[in-house]
């Protein structure tokens, strides 16, 4: 079974082929970071003209690299959700009239069940139910996967994404888009004690996140220290915030564990890429005896593998659409089945 997955929903025009579920024979991936980070940050207008401009010349790249043609794929699979919502209408747009004219099956995929699928590709091994973590830029939240087209979400964030308060918090600091990157990197030579931080809880909601006030708390001691002239050690507050957004993460899905009974944990989306949580994840899942699946870094950001991946399993479970298909800026991932 050979399936194409198409994925534009932010900032990266990706497309691949994917052999029997997890075997990636292409994965191409054109990305628009350096040209956002002149604005310092997703412009999301330029993103989509971007995605119009590089979404037939990657589509054809990942065929060519894969050595097959249109006429040898299975299906077509696209993120449909979430994301900005222009740069979803070029993937969906495209992904919709190839089916079409190739009278190919149409498999939409919610881009958050992607990033899970990622670790079906690293870990073939990977069988649902287990529990995973998936944290990007925009998302952060807690889910069972059920089975591999089945989620049940146990908790997420009230406010601010995990991804988001690291890249809001890089760009008070001073540190170039994306922040998520320079906070990792800044965080090894800092001193994660200097800069106490809050951890911030939903009250009556155990497995909910907040990172709104922890990014605030950062915000307001960088702009304190600046109107007293009382220079900022940037590198250890980006290890204090990095420490204490790793704990907060892996204190709530030990949680989440301890109440479901799962002793498999996955962890995916963009932040899975993030050492500090990568070793504050194992060491917990070490303590417990738990089995932890993380993609390899190729695999955490947006890419078209972990699509084709997804697609795949939807496909085998009869998930596919017609050409009334639509992209949405959001969407529980819970709705996967259409």
């Amino acid at each position: 079974m050979l399936i194409l997955g198409i994925e534009s929903s932010c900032d990266e025009t990706a497309a691949s082929v994917v052999e029997d579920c997890t075997q990636v024979r292409s994965n191409i991936i054109a990305s628009q970071a350096a040209e956002h980070g002149l604005y310092g940050g997703v412009v999301p207008e330029l993103a989509s003209r971007r995605h119009c401009e590089n979404i037939h010349a990657v589509v054809t790249q990942a065929l060519a690299e894969a050595g097959v043609t249109v006429d040898d794929l299975d299906g077509i699979a696209v993120t449909y959700t979430p994301g900005l919502i222009g740069a979803l209408l070029v993937g969906v747009s495209y992904a919709k009239g190839m089916a079409l004219a190739a009278g190919k099956p149409l498999i939409p995929v919610h881009h958050l069940t992607g990033h899970i699928a990622a670790n079906y590709i690293a870990w073939p091994d990977l069988a649902p139910p287990y529990l995973c973590l998936v944290v990007s830029g925009g998302h952060t939240l807690l889910a069972e996967v059920q089975d591999r087209t089945t989620f049940k979400i146990l908790g997420t964030t009230r406010d601010d994404a995990a991804g988001e308060c690291f890249d809001k918090c890089a760009r008070v600091l001073g540190y170039p888009y994306p922040g998520g990157v320079q906070i990792d990197k800044a965080a090894q030579v800092g001193d994660a004690s200097k800069y106490p931080l809050p951890r911030p809880r939903v009250a009556g909601s155990e497995l909910d996140f907040s990172f709104s006030g922890l990014k605030t708390a950062v915000i307001n001691t960088v702009h304190h220290a600046s109107q007293v002239g009382d220079p900022v050690d940037t590198a250890s507050m980006a290890a204090s915030l990095q420490q204490t957004v790793a704990a907060i993460l892996t204190e709530k899905t030990e949680l989440a564990a301890k109440l479901t009974g799962y002793r498999t944990i996955a962890v995916a989306g963009g932040v899975s890429a993030n050492s500090g949580l990568r070793r504050a994840m194992q060491a917990m899942c070490d303590r417990h005896g738990y089995r932890l699946c993380v993609p390899p870094l190729a695999l955490c950001g947006d890419n078209a593998a972990m699509i084709a991946c997804q697609g795949s399993y939807n496909f085998l479970a009869g998930i596919t659409a017609d050409m009334s298909l639509n992209a949405y800026a959001t969407r529980s991932i819970e709705a996967e089945r259409m």
